[in-house]
């Protein structure tokens, strides 16, 4: 029933109806392990997964639907292909008049991803990797609060703008520090 063409056709377009709905898009690029046994093509052992696998790359929308998907060899870094799995998705929404945002953690964090979707128009959140830069900047969180502690976490933020080496221009960085009960350090993240 399906495979007459009418239904194809339907079918085809079914995908991109929700789109003329929507009142904003929020895209998700992340990268994942599938654990491999016996000897695929392929597969290779990842040091960071502790396993033979495959390391596909994903990019799901806000509402956790895969917008594109790309199976790759197990031992390639989280970001490589990026540009081939998210300009389609791009493509797709380019003529949409809507507000457009990204997030991704900090195996994205390059100047290529930051221009690219800056060009085309997105607001972004990109996990930034730890420097010593960036804990000068986020230093006066990092003094443990004083008296009891809350059984909910000290939550604090700072914005700032930074300029690493590798970028042609300076970017806002907004920082989260959380202090929790019972834990000596805090727990930090800059994006």
């Amino acid at each position: 029933m399906l495979t007459q063409l009418g239904n194809l056709a339907e079918l085809t377009r079914l995908s991109g109806l929700w789109i003329e709905q929507l009142r904003e898009l929020i895209l998700d690029l992340d990268s994942s392990v599938s654990e491999t046994y016996g000897e695929q093509e392929g597969t290779a052992y990842n040091g960071h997964f502790g396993c033979t696998c495959y390391h596909p790359l994903f990019c799901f929308n806000q509402f956790g639907d895969v917008e594109r998907t790309l199976l790759r060899e197990g031992n390639v870094h989280s970001a490589k292909d990026w540009l081939a799995v998210l300009e389609p998705v791009v493509a797709r929404y380019r003529g949409q008049t809507l507000p457009r945002y990204f997030r991704a953690d900090a195996a994205f964090a390059n100047p290529e991803v930051y221009e690219f979707l800056e060009t085309e128009g997105y607001g972004y959140a990109i996990r930034l990797p730890a420097n010593e830069a960036l804990q000068r900047e986020i230093e006066p969180l990092l003094t443990r609060p004083v008296g009891r502690p809350s059984n909910a976490p000290a939550v604090w933020y700072a914005d700032f703008l930074y300029q690493a080496q590798s970028w042609e221009s300076a970017r806002r960085v907004v920082a989260k520090v959380e202090w929790h009960k019972g834990e000596l350090f805090p727990r930090s993240c800059s994006s």
